[in-house]
């Protein structure tokens, strides 16, 4: 058994949406705080690379070899910028 005290829009809010979906408030926080149990759960679960792979890449050059180029590169650009 658990009780809890809500500000009072808090409150008004809870009734009016039991109202509108003809449930109980019981039911409603219930299922409420399932939905925020399971939310926290999936993201507990997820690594960091799951958390931010839409952005991996986003706004990538198409090149894939970067990492590995990179001193290359570097050599190259400079070598334009000082001999020529």
């Amino acid at each position: 058994m658990l009780s809890i005290r809500l500000p009072d829009d808090l409150e008004k809010d809870l009734a009016e949406l039991a109202r509108n979906e003809h449930a109980t408030k019981t039911e409603i926080v219930k299922n409420a705080l399932s939905l925020y149990i399971e939310n926290f759960k999936s993201k507990k679960a997820q690594t960091p690379y799951d958390l931010g792979k839409e952005f991996f890449g986003k706004y990538g050059s198409e090149e894939g070899n970067l990492s590995t180029t990179y001193k290359t590169k570097l050599k190259e650009k400079l070598s334009e910028k000082y001999l020529h």
